[in-house]
């Protein structure tokens, strides 16, 4: 089957494309912009790309496309197909459809963590022998890609609450029916998308309804979010965890400094107490943790193998990923998109490096941050760093944020208005023992490698 990709170079949509080749179909592909890594990744899988949107894509023409849900009404290629009556399909609802039907899959769901958490459960059973196909919105460093097959009934999915596509409204997850479900948070974000927090919690309480009740939830027993939309109902099992030792989790943290994270003893339902020792840090990653070992025994991987399994993640791009090192400088890339990820993210930092200098570089470029939400929860997540700055362009949202900088609390905290400045602010400022940390879910002007050229 010739299957034809929209949007091909997302990280989901990339791997659909690469599930679909080694599926065995011809499969081409098109974006608006084309370049490394995806682009790599999917020419070496044997796909052929195409620059921008178009009709002359469709010739000759697929059996179906695949559409990504950036995509929407006007985009001439959607026309096309709608024009032409070509089959057409959303991203999900091909992955439910012809890749999760009659796999044991395991969803990771959360307003952030995602990424990392299912990355870590890929790793913990492909350490294990379980050779997991997974699909994950990054490139974890034990595998160097985001996607495969897999040789098992096991399949690791990120699973996204946002909409599936402009001819589905339902959230992406909704596809998926899982039998082992990660519920990391729950927070509002995706304003272009949902009304309220209240929408979102009808979405997860969705994807709930499609656990089987010989299946299991794994909870973040500290998000209360969670707690209020399980009282909709719930048949499935659930276990939950606790970064911040809830004595009534069944998985728990024992740690004096949680927001180091590194080393911690994980307490069991049973109350057996093991020792994490690991390269990731901060309270976000001790919940993570948490849910991948509690997720991984339920399909047979016990906990100390987990444990072990756990010291050996490498990590992902772009999620406080080690850029460059140069005069005493450490800069890292880090995937920001909400307020409590970029708190977190420089508690752990600040938890690890102590009294040592950490700059934050934000760009506010998520839709829910550049439609003005969250204003004061990212200027308070910022305080953690000794000096943080704000990319805000001419008739940027993020200028709007001068009015709260008056005040002494956000002492530390200021506005740039391009990369030039912020390189020119900068420089001075990089003394031996910092720590820079730019926080984007986008390319940031190429900044990153900007960035480390000043060292």
């Amino acid at each position: 089957m010739h299957i034809h990709v929209s949007a091909a170079c997302g990280t989901f949509m990339g791997g659909i494309a690469r599930l679909a080749a080694a599926m065995g179909h011809e499969v081409t592909g098109s974006d608006a912009g084309v370049y490394p890594p995806m682009s790599d990744q999917l020419r070496d899988a044997g796909i052929s790309l195409m620059e921008g949107f178009s009709a002359d894509n469709l010739r000759p023409r697929p059996d179906l496309v695949i559409i990504g849900n950036a995509l929407s009404r006007g985009n001439p290629e959607v026309e096309a197909v709608l024009e032409q009556g070509i089959p057409y399909t959303s991203g999900p609802q091909w992955l439910g459809e012809q890749v999760l039907q009659d796999r044991w899959v395991l969803a990771v769901a959360g307003t952030h963590g995602k990424t990392t958490t299912s990355s870590l459960l890929a790793w913990v059973l492909e350490d294990n022998g379980l050779s997991p196909g997974f699909l994950i919105g990054g490139v974890p460093g034990n595998f160097g890609e985001s996607a495969r097959l897999g040789e098992t009934p096991f399949f690791v999915v990120e699973a996204d609450e946002y909409d599936t596509a402009f001819f589905d409204k339902r959230s992406k997850f909704v596809h998926y029916r899982p039998r082992t479900a990660v519920l990391n948070n729950l927070e509002f974000d995706h304003a272009d998308i949902f009304p309220d927090l209240e929408a979102i919690k009808t979405q997860f309480h969705h994807l709930v309804r499609t656990v089987p009740g010989n299946g299991l939830l794994v909870v973040n027993g500290d998000d209360a979010n969670l707690a209020q939309t399980l009282t909709r109902g719930c048949w499935t099992p659930q276990e939950r965890f606790s970064a911040d030792g809830c004595s009534d989790a069944d998985w728990r943290c024992d740690a004096q400094d949680p927001d180091y994270g590194r080393r911690f003893d994980c307490v069991t339902p049973d109350g057996k107490r093991l020792t994490v020792d690991w390269p990731m840090g901060g309270r976000h990653s001790v919940s993570n943790a948490l849910a991948v070992i509690a997720a991984a025994r339920h399909v047979g991987v016990p906990v100390e193998n987990s444990i072990d399994s756990l010291s050996r993640f490498r990590g992902i791009k772009r999620r406080m990923e080690v850029i460059a090192r140069a005069g005493g400088v450490t800069v890292y890339d880090d995937f920001a998109h909400h307020p409590t990820a970029i708190e977190t993210t420089l508690r752990g930092l600040r938890a690890s490096v102590g009294e040592e200098k950490i700059i934050a570089v934000l760009e506010m470029r998520s839709n829910t941050m550049r439609m003005g939400y969250h204003r004061e929860k990212v200027l308070k997540a910022l305080k953690v760093a000794d000096l943080a700055i704000i990319y805000a362009p001419k008739d940027s949202h993020a200028e709007s944020l001068s009015s709260y900088l008056n005040a002494p609390e956000f002492a530390g905290i200021e506005l740039q208005a391009s990369v030039d400045a912020i390189l020119t602010r900068l420089s001075p400022a990089m003394t031996a023992g910092s720590h820079v940390v730019i926080m984007s879910n986008g390319a940031f002007e190429g900044i990153h490698a900007r960035v480390a050229g000043l060292l």
